[in-house]
């Protein structure tokens, strides 16, 4: 019988892209991160309830030890939302962070985040948003998990049973649901259709606001530095072109029986309808 359970959850600091301007953008179509707030990856959100969910679940059937530990990479700032996970309930967290990760794609961030995970020691389960919103490849995931090499779950909607052993999830499909079951370890990809992650607990603001939270760098995880940064990236972005909708792009319509058929008529001429 195990004495302890291990969960791991994924999370990234990104942009929140539903505040984009003119100047979201550089010159040379990189994203200026400096003119958008940033926020806790809505997906990985997410992840961190359902990971709340399956340690209150195992403690309650099981007389072992549940620790929640979030892991980001990033600058040294995202350390905010592993602050604010640990105010939500996470029992500790790292920041991965170093100059020699920057220009990471995904299969540079995922080997990334399996030696991270690997530092760690022992681990039962892995959660992590099924894509962040500044990329949206839903990628780093399943690209983690073969690292691992352990089995991995997509599309995770809901938390049937867990216990020591397994994992019973429902994940959401194009036409339908499907209830999957695997061996531990494992790890899950969250759907954004999930259950919203708890609030903050007042209580746990006032012990964690000063907690030091944790950084490693590259050396830490010991890691092939060839399979690092810009140099383990075969992703290469030839062109990024910024799209801003201005007023000259919008049409007004009258709210009357023609104002109505003539927008319909002009959507499907466009072939939109």
């Amino acid at each position: 019988m195990k004495k302890e359970f291990q969960i791991v959850v994924l999370a990234k600091q990104v942009p929140d892209t539903k505040n984009v301007g003119k100047d979201a953008m550089n010159a040379d179509g990189t994203i200026n991160r400096a003119a958008l707030p940033a926020i806790f990856n809505p997906d990985d959100m997410k992840a961190l309830e359902m990971a709340l969910e399956c340690r209150d679940r195992i403690k309650a059937e099981n007389n072992i030890d549940v620790k929640v530990t979030v892991i980001t990479m990033g600058p040294p700032r995202a350390n905010e939302i592993v602050r604010e996970a640990l105010y939500r309930g996470a029992d500790n967290g790292f920041v991965v962070s170093d100059k020699r990760f920057a220009a990471s794609d995904t299969l540079a961030t995922s080997y990334a985040l399996s030696m991270a995970i690997k530092k760690l020691g022992r681990y039962d389960v892995v959660f992590t948003g099924r894509q962040a919103i500044d990329g949206d490849t839903a990628q780093v995931g399943p690209q983690t998990a073969e690292k691992l090499e352990v089995p991995q779950i997509t599309y995770a909607d809901e938390l049937i049973t867990v216990n020591p052993e397994t994992i019973r999830l429902k994940r959401v499909l194009q036409h339908g649901i499907e209830v999957v079951e695997t061996k531990l370890p494992a790890l899950v990809t969250v759907h954004g259709n999930a259950k919203d992650c708890r609030s903050r607990h007042a209580h746990l603001v006032i012990k964690k606001k000063n907690t030091e939270i944790p950084m490693w760098t590259a050396d830490d995880i010991n890691p092939d530095f060839d399979r690092l940064g810009g140099k383990g990236s075969p992703t290469k972005v030839k062109n990024i072109e910024n799209v801003v909708l201005t007023k000259k792009e919008s049409i007004t319509i009258n709210s009357d029986d023609e104002g109505i058929r003539g927008l319909i008529e002009d959507l499907t001429a466009s072939h939109i309808f």
